[in-house]
């Protein structure tokens, strides 16, 4: 079983990858400076590309920060739906999960 401490550092370790990365996706999408209608429409089509990324980006952020309060308050690694003890399986690959795989389907 995967102590406590290493499952939050993961938790932590990822939530700055993202906010890395969302913070260099806003820079790119604020970077923008296109001459005429053909750049504009490329770099249109990138920029839709970013933001979805950034979507993405932003509501695993939230799994992430909601996962780190739930280690705060002891209830990780519980379902929230039902209250079993989620997988160790599970976490292993969802770390930021908030349901045991029954309550999840």
């Amino acid at each position: 079983m995967t102590p406590i401490t290493e499952r939050k550092a993961q938790l932590e370790t990822r939530l700055a990858q993202l906010q890395d990365r969302l913070s260099q996706i806003e820079a790119e999408l604020d970077s923008h400076e296109a001459k005429d209608w053909e750049e504009a429409a490329t770099e249109r089509e990138g920029d839709e590309v970013l933001e979805g990324m950034g979507l993405s980006g932003l509501q695993e952020i939230r799994m992430i920060e909601a996962a780190l309060q739930r280690i705060a308050q002891g209830e990780y690694g519980f379902c929230a739906k039902c209250g079993a003890q989620i997988a160790e399986q599970r976490l292993d690959v969802l770390p930021f999960t908030p349901f045991c795989h029954s309550c999840a389907q």
